[in-house]
């Protein structure tokens, strides 16, 4: 069996690994494997991997090494000629061509998407591994490179808490996770932040001031608030315009961390998930398995429809809200 393997859409810590998954797996298994740079417009392209012997299928010895590195070594970018039907005929022709077989896709929500429409265009077999920061697929707890993300936040917020105490101030932190969050909500819980805010809860501005001084009262010299760039009631500057209008009794200053919460090394959570997605992945597709998404559910590995991982919002965990309540004291 020749199988495909790309990456699209936005980076995550861990997609090399998975990558790496992909092809050693494949070749144990006696499966050829091509790699496609720049994700959905590389294969509209035909811009394939060209590994250490100077042809086009990737060898173990092209993976060596690479767990460690954020990014992706196949590269990625976005496509929007993919999303017409022109584009993924175009796609699959090319796939014809070139002999492939199977085709495993990893990125996150808009990558599932075009998988799942490349499906209709295509008779051969494709799964996707989930790879995004904003861990907001459904049919996995994590997504690969979210682990990553969430210590590459705290570390920050480790920091700014040091300058906040010192001040006495109080710090709107920004974190990515498009109208997810996830991201946010697992930072402030294990940064200690004293508050979220989430896309799928309003923020009550009125509310968190009246906490804010009653934390004062009781000896807090710093406050932490991080914040989902989804959000509704806006960003952390729209956010902090809002709190010093309503009597914040705290100087505020604002930070975004924007795309360095998409770089760095992947942790070995994140290595570790993506080494049993990428593998899975792969003996699925040779078992026969299509349209479907690798995921881990409570240590367990599954497949979930393609649609079904992005056709609903992903819930928060059950209680994590109520436990950063009881953690602001």
């Amino acid at each position: 069996m020749k199988s495909a393997v790309l990456c699209s859409g936005g980076d995550a810590p861990g997609m090399n690994a998975c990558v790496r998954a992909v092809v050693r797996s494949a070749t144990t298994l006696g499966c050829q494997v091509v790699g496609i740079r720049y994700g959905y417009q590389g294969l509209l392209d035909e811009d394939f991997f060209v590994n250490e012997n100077g042809d086009t299928l990737m060898t173990p010895r092209s993976v060596a090494h690479v767990m460690q590195y954020g990014g992706t070594l196949l590269r990625s970018r976005r496509c929007e000629e993919f999303a017409t039907d022109e584009g993924l005929t175009r796609a699959a022709n090319n796939l014809r061509k070139h002999n492939v077989e199977g085709l495993v896709v990893i990125g996150g929500d808009g990558t599932l998407r075009g998988a799942a429409d490349l499906c209709r265009h295509w008779e051969g077999n494709v799964i996707a591994c989930p790879a995004t920061i904003d861990n907001d697929l459904a049919g996995t707890d994590h997504t690969i490179g979210f682990a990553t993300a969430v210590a590459t936040a705290v570390e920050a917020i480790d920091k700014l808490r040091d300058t906040a105490e010192s001040h006495e101030r109080m710090f709107l932190v920004e974190v990515m996770g498009r109208h997810s969050g996830h991201l946010a909500l697992d930072t402030a819980i294990a940064s200690g932040a004293e508050f979220a805010c989430v896309p799928e809860t309003p923020t009550d501005v009125p509310s968190m001031i009246q906490r804010v001084h009653e934390l004062k009262a009781r000896g807090k010299t710093s406050i932490i608030i991080v914040i989902a760039e989804g959000g509704k009631q806006g960003g952390a500057n729209v956010l902090d315009r809002k709190f010093r209008d309503a009597n914040c009794p705290f100087p505020t200053r604002t930070l975004t961390l924007g795309h360095v919460q998409r770089g760095g090394t992947p942790t070995p959570a994140d290595r570790i998930l993506a080494t049993r997605l990428g593998d899975h992945a792969v003996s699925n597709l040779v078992a026969g398995a299509s349209s479907v998404m690798t995921g881990q559910i409570g240590g367990k590995l599954v497949l979930t429809p393609l649609v079904d991982t992005y056709r609903d919002h992903k819930p928060l965990p059950i209680g994590f809200q109520e436990l950063l309540t009881r953690m602001t004291c």
